[in-house]
């Protein structure tokens, strides 16, 4: 479910809280060699199944930076500002990858919205990203991101 904040006042007060959790995403080899050639970034563990096979993992992984592409669609889908004539990806303060994201994984996103902060023409928000692998015990990648909003 989507919630949708009309005003700034609404988003101020869900500071603090957890805003919602996305829907599955299944990571498929077709994503992660459309991210590669995206990327030019053809290592053997994203690209390659039968080295892979052999490999750490048993199979190839999602690249890093996919998952993290990730908190796009999955922010998306948990809130809109509609209070915004303009939503940009500021930046992220801290970024960790927990877990690696075998390919046929599954990922969802928790989003939680953990400030606001003024800036001229808008508002900061820093929204803590936590994106777990189905069947895992630590998450795949925590994010802390920023949007920067326009009104």
């Amino acid at each position: 479910m989507t919630i949708d904040f009309p005003d700034v006042e609404s988003l101020r007060a869900a500071v603090g809280t957890e805003i919602g959790v996305s829907g599955w995403i299944t990571v498929d080899q077709d994503r992660v060699d459309r991210f590669a050639d995206a990327t030019e970034d053809h290592q053997w563990i994203h690209v390659d199944a039968e080295r892979a096979a052999a490999g750490p993992y048993g199979g190839t992984i999602a690249h890093g930076f996919l998952t993290l592409s990730l908190i796009v669609p999955i922010t998306a889908e948990v809130m809109t500002v509609s209070a915004a004539r303009v939503a940009l990806n500021y930046g992220l303060d801290r970024v960790r990858f927990l877990t690696p994201v075998p390919v046929g994984g599954r990922l969802r996103g928790r989003v939680a919205l953990t400030a606001l902060t003024e800036v001229p023409g808008g508002v900061h928000a820093h929204r803590t990203v936590t994106v777990e692998l189905e069947g895992a015990e630590r998450p795949a990648c925590v994010a802390e991101a920023i949007a920067r909003y326009l009104l």
